[in-house]
């Protein structure tokens, strides 16, 4: 059997007919025999969403070789965000040599 897929533009619509006919089953006439059965999720304990971490910007002037602010430049737009990103990735290594853990 060959799979179909859709994108929302060629997704064929549903008719008034339809929409009548699906919600005129009833909850014991749906067959649930291939779906596995619900566990007991009582259990688990829910996810709390921690906060976002953004840290503070701060605007600094600083003199750095022609040759690495080319370099962080020929990636695009963007390159400050890029030295942002190599040098939080240096210190977090840094401070983890000192404590003996790995950089998260």
């Amino acid at each position: 059997m060959a799979m179909v897929s859709y994108t929302w533009e060629t997704i064929p619509k549903i008719s008034k007919e339809e929409w009548d006919r699906v919600r005129a089953i009833k909850d014991e006439d749906i067959d649930y025999s291939d779906i596995p059965r619900m566990t007991d999720l009582s259990s688990l304990v829910p996810r709390v969403p921690r906060a976002m971490y953004k840290p503070v910007k701060v605007n600094v002037n600083c003199k750095l070789d022609a040759d690495i602010v080319a370099w962080l430049k020929s990636g695009g737009k963007g390159y400050q965000t890029r030295l942002n990103a190599i040098l939080r990735c240096v210190m977090l290594t840094a401070a983890s040599r000192r404590t003996g853990t790995s950089p998260a």
